[in-house]
C-alpha cells in the first residue's frame, strides 16, 4: 500500500468528500482538488527558480574572485 502525501490532507478531503452529497458540491470539491493541486505545483517551480537563481549568483560570486 502506498504511503499518504505529506502535503495530501487526507482527513479533510475524505469528510468533504462524505458531505459531497450532491453535484454541486461534488463539483466544488473536484475544483477543489484541481486548485490545490495548480497551488503546489506552482510553489515547487517557485522554489525550483529560486534554487536556480542562488545556484546562478553564487556562480557568479565565485567566478569574480577567482578572477
Amino acid at each position: 500500500m502506498r504511503k499518504p502525501d505529506i502535503g495530501f490532507d487526507y482527513h479533510r478531503y475524505h469528510q468533504l468528500l462524505s458531505e459531497a452529497d450532491d453535484d454541486d458540491k461534488r463539483m466544488a470539491l473536484i475544483e477543489l482538488l484541481i486548485a490545490e493541486k495548480a497551488k503546489d505545483r506552482l510553489a515547487a517551480q517557485r522554489a525550483s527558480d529560486r534554487a536556480a537563481m542562488t545556484a546562478q549568483t553564487i556562480a557568479k560570486v565565485l567566478r569574480n574572485t577567482r578572477s
